[in-house]
């Protein structure tokens, strides 16, 4: 296919595919889901193109022939009302009195068969650009491939998270721990070992703190005794900045879609108190029509957050492993808004 020829037919498909893609008809954001509309990304070979808009050239023949004669009769019925309204011996009242009502039926006539061939533009729109059943199977298996590998990596960056956690927590108390109470064995002075074993006490209660916040950051086991909304509660109280929770969700996810919400909340709250410099922060939960669960959290902060940085992006292959959406929103100055929404089914 001549190179002119495709980027003219891959221009002109453009321009349809603009016309026909309207506020309440936005391109799909995965065009993997049932229904997805008329609308698709265009496809790449331009023999396709060119089929669909040799097809298409009748219709638009046709529409434009409608809304000639359509205007055409408009400005004739105008004449002949304005030449009535002037007293023109050549209209007589009887005239118009026809006028009117054939003008009418006319009109209807015209206008149900411009919304016949809008709808069946649009038809042939989704018949022959939508990609086919073998393209549809082979995006999938790009989105499931790209989506375990994001999955393989996020559990990795847990791993060593977690192995941070216990590495430069946990171990060091128990270390000090360790060598309090040696100091305590060896010593002679009962006021002085008195103070060693209060230490160490510390030290023990301190190590049983860290230990259960790295338990809890490898699953809550709040989702199991009191539910979602019991944990994000509890994570709102926790935090060193204010935090508003609204929660409208009318069941209980799923244990995996719960766990999701609440690794999202958590990491944007951590985030938030790390690097944002917010005040407060306003976290929304809430059912959606379409059996999923969208998270909402908007912070104060001098925003700037990186959406591709380990956190987020952590956040985000694991929101997508269950074919959901992350979105970050954080323009310089603020505020930060992190939107993602989770299926149920």
């Amino acid at each position: 296919m001549p190179g002119p020829v495709g980027r003219a037919a891959r221009r002109l498909t453009e321009l349809e595919r603009s016309r026909l893609a309207g506020p309440a008809d936005p391109a799909p954001t995965r065009p993997t889901h049932p229904d997805p509309g008329p609308i698709h990304p265009i496809p790449s070979d331009p023999r396709r193109l060119i089929r669909y808009l040799a097809a298409r050239m009748p219709i638009a023949l046709l529409g434009g022939a409608l809304l000639v004669l359509t205007g055409g009769g408009v400005g004739f019925a105008a004449v002949m009302v304005g030449a009535w309204l002037a007293g023109s011996p050549n209209t007589t009242t009887t005239d118009v009195l026809i006028l009117i009502p054939s003008g009418l039926a006319l009109f209807a006539l015209a206008s149900y068969g411009l919304v016949g061939l809008a709808k069946s533009d649009r038809a042939l729109a989704r018949r022959l650009l939508e990609p086919d059943r073998n393209e549809v199977l082979r995006r999938r298996v790009d989105e499931l491939a790209a989506s375990r590998a994001g999955v393989v990596e996020a559990v990795h960056e847990e791993r060593r998270r977690i192995e941070r956690d216990l590495h430069d927590g946990v171990q060091q108390r128990l270390v000090a721990l360790g060598m309090l109470l040696g100091r305590a064995r060896r010593g002679g002075d009962p006021a002085r070992t008195d103070e060693l074993l209060r230490q160490a006490h510390e030290q023990a209660q301190q190590a049983l703190i860290d230990l259960r916040d790295v338990a809890w950051r490898i699953h809550p086991t709040g989702l199991d005794d009191g539910g979602l909304r019991a944990v994000l509660e509890t994570i709102a109280e926790r935090s060193p900045v204010r935090v508003g929770l609204t929660y409208h969700v009318a069941a209980e996810p799923a244990p995996i879609v719960a766990t999701a919400v609440y690794f999202v909340v958590a990491e944007a709250i951590t985030n938030t108190v790390k690097h944002a410099h917010a005040g407060a922060v306003t976290v929304s939960v809430a059912g959606t029509e379409g059996n999923a669960v969208r998270v909402r959290i908007v912070d104060d902060g001098v925003g700037g957050a990186d959406a591709a940085g380990g956190g987020l992006s952590g956040l985000a292959r694991r929101v997508a492993a269950l074919d959901g959406t992350l979105r970050v929103d954080s323009p310089p100055g603020g505020p930060t808004t992190i939107t993602a929404e989770v299926p149920c089914a």
